[in-house]
């Protein structure tokens, strides 16, 4: 999804950031409950990046002491070697201040400070070397794994040879990349003179405040709190810059789109209550050196596998996990909802062993592809339900048309999204795609009442004219969500015999 930037084509770029906000797949208080001491197996089948392990492992209630274990999977090697690298950085360095702040910067940050570098070539890079000098003979495709153990943490990393092979790539900066050339380059994206009109249309719908954070953020590519030093920060980022003329990202991509709007704008920054980028900073923070810290305590195991996540389940174990978090492979666009169901319900727990066990799907072009004609025109109807709750938060001054630069109609396709119910719609794709059939078929079934994360979490959920209403409406608005992206859950039943 890009993320409300504009229509238009964007540049070709990778997804190193998350683009709907983090959650917590386990959600054990309201699914085996607090007091639960048995084996989690969860697996993320199209990780993305770390911020749904960080915040799930972050909220595993203190009271929890059993064993955890955690695959992630994604088919970009960027994604997973990123990942990879942050997880050492964890595992490895003991003082959780400067594990953290690496973390961050490594995920979110263009420039790094050089104590960062040094923990990436010092701690991590030995590690990685070691494992490529024993593989040289090995053919290009041969599939190898190596386990890393702390203590009563480690990790597992299974890639092919020429994965492997291109690691190092991510700890080391190119040898004629300078700080300026890094800059330029980021820049040559992110400030794009054929973006502008792109780039203003996303502005258009953020506070002054925003903006001008935003505009400090494509420029700089740091994410610090608006008044922070930022002489430390002198090396490119080796883990975006593996080569010397590139930026890897679109320019859409905003590390504010990868968190809740309402948890970071909620992050207190004492008087510089309008640096949201600052309140991210520390709210990205907070979660990691939660996570941090109850990692030391658990008795965790990581695997990370580099795959299409069609191929996944020949390398997993059947009937293993208790959650199972797929991102939007569902979608048309990608494996499709009935393949991904066919894949994947076989890897979930059965019922005897976990009847909590559970598959989170996320749908987010399915209103927009389903989403008819007669449906755009009944919406934009001055008597539409959708326009009536829209001139509710819409100020009067912007519904006056002024003159020809009036920018009410891009206000309006903003908007409409956010307010409208898109819900017999869903309905609509869920009975022409027959999944409950589909579902039924493989002994799995939609779950009619959620226990890890909302049906809509992203849609309006204060009704106009009640306290906060507004402050929703325009945080759902200035976001990178757009009010269409549903979430469905599945539980295993029990199979119908034949005959």
């Amino acid at each position: 999804m890009e993320a409300r930037l504009g229509s238009g084509e964007p540049n070709a770029g990778k997804y190193l950031w998350g683009n709907v906000p983090a959650l917590d797949i386990l959600q054990l208080g309201s699914n085996e409950g607090e007091d639960y001491k048995g084996l989690l197996r969860l697996l993320f089948a199209a990780s993305g990046d770390l911020r749904n392990v960080a915040k799930t492992i972050a909220q595993i209630p203190s009271s929890y002491s059993g064993s955890l274990e955690v695959t992630m999977n994604d088919k970009d090697l960027d994604v997973v070697a990123r990942n990879a690298i942050m997880l050492l950085v964890a595992l490895l360095v003991d003082n959780i201040d400067e594990a953290v702040d690496c973390i961050l910067h490594v995920w979110y940050s263009a420039l790094i400070r050089k104590s960062d570098l040094d923990i990436l070539q010092q701690r991590i890079r030995p590690l990685i070397e070691s494992v490529c000098g024993k593989i040289k003979g090995k053919t290009p495709s041969s599939l190898l794994g190596k386990t890393w153990e702390f203590g009563q943490r480690s990790l597992r990393l299974v890639l092919e040879k020429s994965s492997w092979d291109r690691l190092l790539s991510f700890i080391d900066i190119p040898n004629d990349l300078t700080l300026e050339r890094a800059r330029q380059i980021r820049t040559a994206v992110t400030a794009a003179e054929s973006r502008k009109d792109y780039r203003d249309r996303h502005l258009l719908n953020q506070s002054p405040s925003r903006r001008i954070a935003k505009k400090r953020y494509w420029e700089d590519g740091l994410l610090l709190p608006f008044g922070s030093r930022r002489n430390d920060f002198q090396e490119p980022n080796p883990t975006f810059f593996q080569t010397a003329n590139t930026w890897p990202m679109h320019d859409s991509a905003d590390p504010l789109n990868g968190w809740s709007p309402k948890d970071v704008a909620d992050c207190s920054t004492g008087a510089a209550t309008a640096d949201i980028y600052g309140k991210l900073f520390y709210h990205v923070r907070a979660v990691l050196r939660a996570f941090l810290v109850r990692l030391s305590g658990l008795q965790v195991t990581f695997r990370l596998f580099q795959m299409d996540a069609s191929s996944l389940p020949e390398h997993l174990e059947s009937g293993s996990f208790s959650r199972i978090e797929v991102s939007n492979i569902s979608d048309g666009g990608y494996l499709g909802i009935h393949r991904t169901l066919a894949l994947i319900v076989p890897l979930l727990q059965g019922l005897l062993s976990n009847p909590h066990t559970t598959l989170i799907t996320l749908f987010m072009n399915a209103v927009e592809e389903y989403t008819t004609t007669a449906d755009r025109i009944a919406d934009i109807m001055p008597h539409s339900e959708t326009m009536k709750r829209l001139f509710k938060y819409l100020p009067p001054d912007i519904r006056v048309a002024s003159d020809e630069s009036d920018t009410w109609p891009i206000k309006f396709n903003s908007t409409r999204d956010i307010v409208a119910d898109h819900q017999p719609i869903f309905d609509r794709f869920v009975k022409e795609l027959k999944l409950a059939e589909a579902a039924q078929s493989i002994g799995a079934a939609m779950k009619e009442t959620h226990t890890v994360i909302e049906k809509w979490p992203f849609g309006l959920k204060l009704q106009p004219g009640q306290p906060g209403a507004q402050e929703e409406f325009d945080r759902l608005l200035s976001g990178g969500v757009t009010g269409k992206e549903r979430y469905v859950e599945w539980k295993r039943i029990a199979m119908r015999r034949q005959g």
